[in-house]
């Protein structure tokens, strides 16, 4: 960021001053490393990968706690292999005090392991509230999903958002990561016209290299265009440098209208970089 610039008023208040981080369940080393730097009380997410097991996840959850932060493990409902495993690893973080706030996502599966092949079917299970969750977070595409098309995910969002009612629980979106904040903005509008009031975290990636922003955009298909490169602040001929999401960030905050995008946080994606983020973060707000 050159020393002069300034951002916009709500980077700093109400974009910026409740943002969550995302880790996986081998990084507690670097949760400890970084938890100076990261308010006490952030939420924090905790990725459900298939390299990972129960006894990892629920120890992260731990040392989220442990640590000052709010603990938001992931559920993946697709990579569930039965109920039996889904009431483990629940049971599990309320008897660790960790089992308040979850995030439920279908996961990247292409077909199910067990036998939930959604989030909606997870949320459906009564489960959650049973075993002491309060909140829960689903996931939202502002720029779709590549297997998934463009009506079935609002239909899943919306069917998501009712039944978050149904089951008393208080929620919020998170977003999938973007590099362009028009079509996230508009897709955030049309949330709001079609009834959804629930808080969005807009996912933003932490600073890192090029290539491995790529690597994820590719994977998640996210759009990548040259222009969409320039705008964001990276080159698409320069795999070896890196990016922040510092124009990102502002575009947010100046487009970012209350009446017409409700309650807006950011979510940053760390991609095992959780101390880069939060160094980056900081320097990022002392500045503005």
């Amino acid at each position: 960021m050159n020393a002069g610039s300034t951002v916009p008023a709500a980077v700093g208040t109400s974009l910026l001053d409740d943002f969550s981080l995302e880790m996986t369940a081998k990084d507690i080393s670097g949760l400890e490393e970084a938890h100076p730097t990261i308010p006490p009380g952030t939420r924090i997410n905790i990725t459900f990968l298939g390299n990972e097991d129960l006894p990892m996840r629920l120890a992260a959850a731990r040392a989220v706690k442990r640590l000052g932060f709010v603990p938001v493990p992931h559920i993946s409902a697709r990579r569930l292999k039965s109920r039996a495993e889904l009431e483990q690893f629940l049971a599990g973080l309320k008897a660790d005090g960790t089992a308040e706030n979850v995030f439920v996502v279908g996961g990247d599966p292409a077909r199910a392991e067990g036998p939930y092949e959604d989030a909606l079917a997870v949320i459906r299970t009564g489960l959650l509230r049973h075993h002491g969750v309060r909140h829960a977070g689903i996931s939202g595409y502002p720029e779709g999903h590549p297997a998934i098309t463009g009506p079935v995910l609002w239909s899943a969002l919306t069917d998501k958002h009712a039944a978050l009612g149904e089951e008393l629980l208080a929620g919020d979106v998170i977003t999938q990561f973007g590099f362009d904040v028009d079509p996230v903005l508009a897709w955030v509008e049309e949330t709001r016209a079609r009834g959804m009031d629930l808080p969005i975290r807009i996912g933003v990636p932490g600073p890192a290299g090029v290539r491995r922003l790529m690597t994820y955009a590719a994977r998640f298909g996210v759009g990548t265009s040259a222009a969409i490169a320039r705008k964001y602040g990276f080159s698409l001929t320069n795999l070896m440098g890196t990016a922040g999401p510092d124009r990102f960030l502002r575009a947010l905050a100046e487009g970012y209208d209350a009446g017409r995008h409700g309650v807006v946080k950011v979510h940053f994606y760390t991609f095992g970089g959780l101390g880069a983020t939060s160094e980056w973060i900081a320097r990022f707000r002392q500045e503005g």
